[in-house]
């Protein structure tokens, strides 16, 4: 495996929750990002390339769909080009639409897989031709899920879309290990984002943490952490001394699923 130093990294998803925390992390450990969310986020964007800039580092805005096969090339293109390189894609942009399986509408379908597994698929294929193009290796890290280890009741669709991202990234490991590049993916449990802190009709952060757990069956004292456990993975991932470590999902879950 190549023991290179990286020094761009693309995130995806990174205007808030995990992938705002990774950005933060990647920069403070010396490295220049590419900040990427969907158009309708451009605000949030520039805010936190703002911040990044504010550090000493840089930092580019690339507002793209990544379910667009154009978009993300054009996006690892530009990434190139402005920063002189691709060492890194955290491909870390998802969603999730929460309903019961015999509910689950395919405008639903269509929708958590375009994002989920399409665009992790795009972000990991474009980069990686990118990075064989620039000769150096690289680190391809994906947003997998505590819900992609085990099924996951309410989130049918999110549970497949993140145990396809576990799939791809085994299978894109032994096809790319030759050029130096790794290939691995963070599973998170419950992470606490804007999603669960604007839940709602309850008052407090442990009502809503309690109601999300109830929603997907999960055990009441199920442990919930801040989005920098996530970065703290990732980080490690993106250094030279992780170059042996390739086609793993690591679980971020405080024990919920030991897989």
């Amino acid at each position: 495996m190549s023991s290179y130093t990286p020094r761009v990294a693309i995130v995806t998803g990174a205007a808030q929750g995990i992938g705002l925390s990774i950005v933060q992390r990647l920069a403070k450990d010396g490295i220049d990002v590419a900040v990427n969310d969907i158009p309708s986020k451009l605000s949030l964007i520039n805010e936190v390339v703002d911040s990044i800039k504010a550090t000493g580092r840089r930092a580019i805005a690339i507002p793209a769909d990544v379910t667009s096969e154009e978009q993300v090339r054009d996006m690892v293109e530009t990434t190139a080009r402005e920063l002189g390189s691709v060492d890194i894609m955290v491909a870390n942009a998802g969603i999730g639409r929460a309903s019961n399986f015999l509910e689950t509408t395919m405008e639903d379908f269509d929708a958590v897989t375009a994002v989920n597994f399409r665009g992790v698929f795009l972000c990991y294929q474009q980069a990686a031709k990118q990075m064989i193009k620039e000769g150096h290796g690289g680190r391809l890290i994906g947003a997998s899920s505590s819900a992609g280890k085990e099924g996951t009741i309410s989130i049918s669709v999110y549970s497949g879309t993140k145990f396809a991202v576990r799939g791809i990234t085994q299978a894109a490991a032994k096809e790319l290990g030759v050029h130096g590049i790794t290939v691995n993916a963070y599973a998170p449990g419950i992470i606490v984002t804007p999603l669960i802190e604007l839940a709602p009709g309850l008052q407090t952060l442990e009502e809503k943490l309690d109601a999300f757990r109830q929603r997907l069956g999960l055990p009441p004292h199920t442990p919930a952490a801040g989005p920098e456990v996530v970065a703290n993975v990732v980080s490690f991932l993106c250094k030279p001394e992780s170059g042996f470590i390739t086609g793993q999902t690591i679980s971020v879950d405080g024990g919920l699923r030991f897989s």
